[in-house]
């Protein structure tokens, strides 16, 4: 069996979600089910993938959609462009818009080129108790809000804010299981009074993980803070057994830092335009 980064990112991605969600199976479509509601992933489940059994049709997407329909949840595809090269045609001939996330990967014997921290910041790995935990998860929304990497206005009120209608919304509760099984490992860049700067994740499995939600408080941007965590989450993965470190990209500026890091390309991903943003 081929082992190329690859092979190992498609087993990765048909064995990831099957931690949170059950499967489906619609011909060679896998719609994979979340075991309970809120159930934290990135990227779903909730989404449905090409298996290795045969070619997709457009009967076999329009039952999947009927499925996610009847489940209330968006009607979400994902998967690796080349492992399905006919998969995009048909799903576009349904009527939904594809996206296209390049992939890199870094190399398992590759050392990751130095991130330097400013001054006061350090990185923490967030535990399931950490006190920081609700502004660590709340940071992405913050992040991802603002389109570009430019510096941006929303800083810290708007943050504990955000953490504190994470936590009497149950989310902070949700997540914490995870942590604590080690299905997800949060790491956050904080400043010296506490405040996170810069976070983001990996889900291990299959000896792979993807990372992902790697995002900067607007007003603590051009600081080199998202590389230093990226940088730190390869390590920890590398450090607890994972071979394969990939990640998905959606500007070109984002994918030279990820170069310089010592990141490849490694395929595409491709996804609904408009299902619920990952993370």
């Amino acid at each position: 069996m081929s082992d190329s980064p690859r092979d190992r990112i498609e087993r990765y991605y048909a064995t990831v979600p099957l931690l949170f969600a059950e499967a489906e199976d619609f011909g060679p479509l896998r719609l994979f089910v979340r075991k309970a509601p809120g159930t934290p992933y990135y990227g779903g489940p909730s989404h449905a993938r090409p298996t290795a059994e045969g070619t997709v049709t457009a009967a076999d997407i329009a039952r999947v959609r009927a499925r996610q329909r009847e489940l209330g949840v968006p009607e979400a595809f994902e998967w690796l462009a080349e492992a399905a090269p006919g998969m995009r045609a048909r799903i576009e001939g349904a009527g939904l818009p594809v996206l296209e996330r390049p992939l890199m990967v870094v190399d398992p014997d590759r050392p990751l080129a130095p991130a330097p921290l400013p001054d006061g910041v350090k990185l923490r790995v967030m535990t399931a108790d950490d006190p920081a935990l609700p502004a660590v998860l709340a940071l992405p929304r913050l992040a991802f809000a603002q389109q570009d990497t430019a510096l941006g206005p929303a800083g810290r009120a708007e943050l504990l804010s955000l953490a504190a209608g994470l936590t009497e919304d149950g989310t902070v509760e949700s997540i914490r299981p995870t942590l604590r099984t080690g299905h997800k490992t949060l790491i956050a860049a904080l400043s010296a009074d506490g405040t996170p700067l810069a976070a983001g994740h990996y889900h291990p499995a299959a000896d792979a993980t993807e990372i992902g939600g790697v995002g900067t408080l607007p007003t603590a941007r051009r600081q080199g803070l998202a590389p230093a965590v990226t940088a730190a989450l390869a390590e920890h993965a590398r450090e607890h057994g994972v071979s394969t470190v990939f990640l998905a990209y959606a500007q070109e500026a984002v994918a030279r830092i990820y170069a310089r890091l010592g990141f490849r390309p490694a395929g595409t991903t491709l996804l609904i335009a408009n299902q619920p943003a990952r993370s």
